[in-house]
């Protein structure tokens, strides 16, 4: 009889809710996301992880982890009192107008926003009366002004709960998760407090249009019939998150007929087993991806979901690569009639839009969190601090064009075009590492390209140095200057430039070599240039000489140089151009 009365209340859930009740808002129609007007929409969305949730990694702070910890790491070389307020101007300096007006301009037709419920109400532990919930108005303020951005561009915003009361996996930075603390899974106060926040949420915007959908528990990662599978990738019934899921959805649907409910199987997302069929008609399934080949057998899994169960299927999550790894991920993706989000807007590092510049000083602040360094004066810890806040803002942020070259018109075009403008008079200088943007094969060829570190026996990592851009080319910091390392045979780089008058140029290369093995051939508009320019040693990959070769026509107006290591094992810094 309890199997009966569930399976009724799963089909009176489902009955809740109709495809046409949602008209007007982002919905699931079969096994496609459609709009307001009914039309096929691919999301092209940005998370902005970081900002009401941070990960130690996304600060070089990886051994810290939780938010929690950096928090209070802040209070100890400061005050509680300052870290307060650190974190009070972080939340209004990390994400502005400008972010979604710069994201709407760059091509992103959606915003995926991690919440931290504690910005929203208090963990049930600190409740004043036990099993009653207090609303904090400071996480729905931020909602409601991101909405508002989001709407003057037309853009759909999806709320994502990155992290849950009591946390929902063991991967612990992710939701801000305290192990001494009971978990999601472990204490029913943390889920209730979970479905009252859902409700809560869709009370609040239950009419507005540009809200995407409710994408309910970020990556669960968690072993309910088995405690070793910490990373809930290996469950087989998934029964407590199914109810919770299960739970949430009605209580959304208590108060918010119209919008997309988005759900993630265990197993950061990607474990689905006994999850299915849908319970609610306007349902998408979410997957995450990273670190995998973009291969439609990589994604194979969810395609039969979604084809079994007739319901839409989203990448909910992904990024955090080479500009290479980015463009195959979208292509396959939008081949497949799938929208995605990428993992993130900002942090420190290359693989994202926009990079949070490090305050002078910062190393010793982390050398001191992570035992390796004396503490440093509150003066001069401050001073830092504020540094960063406004390192956060996104006129201080460095711009990192080639990742959204790499995201957008590099998915639908071949062709590669100049990285920076430059024009050749009686001579100029050319640095290295301005190759041309474009796909690996179209701008540049280097034998690794991209991270796979969920793949097993592949060990590649892209850019190396993971400096400047985000390409696969290995780039490294010497000195004052950005140069092309780990140069190996077979690769080769692609330079557009312009000359101002037809001529005979010289073209010396400032290579650092421990040996005299390496080799450079040049091709100059499709046609050999010069064959067998020898590298010679410098005594060193940090010391500096010249390889030249003498009396290279070039054409007036645009050339394209392309410069293929027969031989590697040197560095490459600069290509100076001399009129004869």
């Amino acid at each position: 009889m309890q199997f009966f009365r569930k399976m009724a209340g799963l089909v009176a859930l489902a009955a809740l809710t109709t495809t046409a009740g949602a008209q007007g808002f982002l919905r699931a129609e079969g096994r496609d996301l459609v709009d307001a007007d009914g039309r096929k929409i691919i999301l092209r969305g940005m998370g902005l992880g970081g900002w009401m949730l941070q990960e130690g990694y996304m600060f070089r702070l990886s051994p810290l982890g939780q938010q929690y910890k950096i928090k209070a790491a802040i209070a100890d070389v400061t005050s509680k009192e300052k870290a307060d307020a650190f974190y009070r101007k972080w939340l209004a300096n990390h994400t502005r107008k400008v972010d979604i007006d710069s994201m709407a301009a760059w091509g992103f037709n959606s915003i995926r926003l991690p919440m931290h419920y504690a910005l929203y109400t208090l963990p049930a532990e600190e409740e004043p009366v036990k099993g009653k919930d207090t609303w904090l108005e400071e996480g729905f303020a931020l909602t409601d002004e991101l909405l508002k951005w989001c709407e003057a561009n037309r853009m759909y915003l999806i709320l994502d709960l990155h992290a849950a009361p009591g946390g929902q996996g063991n991967d612990l930075p992710i939701s801000d998760r305290h192990p001494d603390k009971p978990s999601l899974w472990q204490s029913e106060a943390n889920q209730q407090k979970t479905v009252a926040l859902w409700r809560k949420l869709a009370e609040r915007y239950k009419n507005s249009r540009w809200i995407g959908g409710y994408d309910v528990i970020n990556e669960p990662n968690w072993g309910f019939e088995d405690p070793k599978d910490v990373r809930g990738t290996a469950e087989t019934k998934n029964e407590p998150l199914k109810k919770l899921l299960v739970d949430i959805t009605k209580a959304i649907r208590e108060v918010d007929p119209n919008h997309l409910i988005i759900i993630e199987g265990n197993g950061f997302g990607n474990n689905y087993s006994g999850l299915m069929p849908a319970w609610d008609k306007n349902m998408a399934l979410s997957f995450h991806k990273y670190g995998n080949y973009n291969s439609k057998a990589a994604i194979q899994k969810f395609l039969d979901l979604r084809q079994q169960y007739n319901v839409p299927i989203w990448l909910g999550e992904t990024g955090e690569n080479s500009n290479n790894w980015f463009t195959e991920c979208i292509r396959l993706c939008e081949r497949e009639n799938i929208g995605w989000c990428w993992w993130q807007e900002k942090k420190m590092g290359i693989a994202n839009p926009l990079e949070i510049r490090q305050p002078a000083g910062y190393q010793k602040l982390v050398d001191y969190w992570t035992g390796k360094g004396e503490k440093p004066s509150a003066s001069e810890a401050e001073r830092t601090l504020n540094e960063w806040l406004d390192n956060l803002k996104l006129e201080n942020n460095v711009y990192h064009r080639d990742v959204i070259d790499a995201m957008f018109r590099q998915t639908r075009s071949e062709l590669s075009i100049p990285y920076a403008v430059k024009e050749i008079g009686g001579g100029g200088t050319i640095r290295a590492v301005d190759f041309d943007l474009g796909r690996q094969r179209s701008a540049y060829f280097d034998r690794d390209t991209a991270s796979y570190q969920y793949t097993p026996g592949v060990n590649t990592t892209g850019n190396r140095g993971r400096v400047y851009r985000n390409d696969g080319v290995d780039i490294r910091k010497a000195g004052n200057q950005y140069v092309v390392d780990h140069i190996e045979d077979g690769e080769w780089l692609q330079y557009t430039f312009w000359a101002k008058k037809d001529g005979k140029y010289d073209i010396s290369f400032s290579v650092a070599s421990e040996t005299d093995a390496g080799r450079i051939t040049l091709l100059l508009n499709g046609e050999m240039a010069a064959t067998d320019i020898a590298v010679p040693a410098t005594g060193g990959v940090d010391r500096w000489r010249p390889t030249e070769k003498k009396n290279v026509s070039l054409r007036k107006g645009k050339n394209v140089l392309r410069v293929w290591f027969d031989t590697g094992g040197f560095q490459l810094s600069e290509i100076n151009l001399t009129k004869n």
